[in-house]
């Protein structure tokens, strides 16, 4: 097995590096990752709460009509959002999705998060479905549990829909329970994952039961700074670990920029990173996080900054509603 590539319990391999699609803008999401291509990644982390499938799709078609890559060489990984986990909605939901990106199948489907809220037909309205209703103000749980939305993940295997399933924004206890009655494995977990929210815990649980983990904002607090204040409220609170002494030191040390480090101490570690970029030299920068080693003692420096410091919580910002999913 290639050490840029995780295999997945499903038999699949997984690439060690992806380029992650959250706040891609629509209207530029085709050549960024019709770039993105150009510049060697593979593996693309989408979801319908991104609200870009399609022109994601569009970018690797046009890649895979010029010959840079062939469908089997890229690697895509989806997820299905909170509003359609009953059994009424969420096979059609996935059958719209990889209709969406219009490349046959989808390589990887997650549940985006282990809440289910009450169902928002995607046809009508005037918003795409978030995590509130018509009047913006309000979430509504829906009494689904995850064994029904997981089976409609397996349902999508079966019919060819997607090769590997797994969940995203779990913790231990869920994934316990759900060893109990999933007929195809959990092949991996994606959480949020950097050096002031390390969870140690759950990664060896993950690791220790073969579920793959990946990493979503790798750079803390840096992936929040341009959301809303009530999303950004932590991120504004905490120096940039791009600013961490530690990490600067390390990266001067190795003649790599900090963010390779971040990525690096993931990946040495094999835990899967999905960062972005639409700068050309940083991209090729993001990709090359496998071509040097940290110490152990560097590892641990850095995860030693810790604090227990989650950004992606609805318990926080969702402060009339809140889903106290991490609790």
């Amino acid at each position: 097995m290639s050490k840029d590539t995780i295999k997945l319990a499903s038999g699949h391999q997984m690439p060690l590096v992806g380029f992650g699609l959250w706040k891609v803008p629509k209207d530029t999401a085709a050549d960024t990752v019709y770039n993105a291509i150009k510049s060697g990644y593979r593996l693309f982390d989408g979801a319908y709460d991104y609200q870009n499938e399609k022109e994601a799709g569009e970018g690797i078609k046009r890649a895979i009509d010029e010959g840079l890559v062939k469908r089997e060489e890229v690697f895509i990984t989806t997820k299905l959002w909170n509003n359609y986990h009953s059994k009424e909605h969420a096979l059609p939901m996935i059958k719209k999705q990889n209709e969406a990106w219009g490349l046959g199948y989808i390589d990887l489907l997650l549940i985006h998060f282990p809440c289910a809220l009450e169902y928002v037909d995607p046809e009508k309205g005037t918003r795409y479905p978030g995590w509130w209703m018509e009047d913006k103000k309000t979430v509504k749980p829906a009494n689904v549990s995850v064994r029904e939305t997981w089976e409609s993940l397996e349902a999508a295997v079966d019919q060819g829909i997607a090769k590997s399933i797994g969940v995203s924004n779990f913790q231990a206890q869920s994934l316990y329970d759900m060893f109990t009655y999933a007929k195809h494995p959990v092949s991996a977990l994606q959480i949020e994952h950097h050096p002031y929210l390390t969870q140690p815990g759950l990664v060896k649980m993950a690791q220790t039961h073969d579920i793959a983990v990946t990493a979503y904002s790798s750079f803390g607090p840096q992936s929040f700074l341009e959301l809303p204040p009530a999303f950004r409220q932590r991120a504004t609170d905490v120096s940039l670990l791009f600013d961490a002494e530690t990490v600067k030191k390390i990266a001067q040390k190795h003649s790599k920029t900090p963010a390779q480090v971040l990525l690096r101490w993931a990946t040495q570690r094999n835990i899967a990173v999905i960062p972005k970029s639409n700068n050309k030299d940083r991209l090729a920068q993001n990709l090359d996080v496998t071509s040097f080693d940290l110490s152990k003692e560097e590892l641990e420096s850095i995860s030693a900054l810790d604090k227990g410091l989650r950004f992606n919580d609805p318990g926080h910002y969702l402060p009339d509603h809140p889903l106290h999913i991490f609790a």
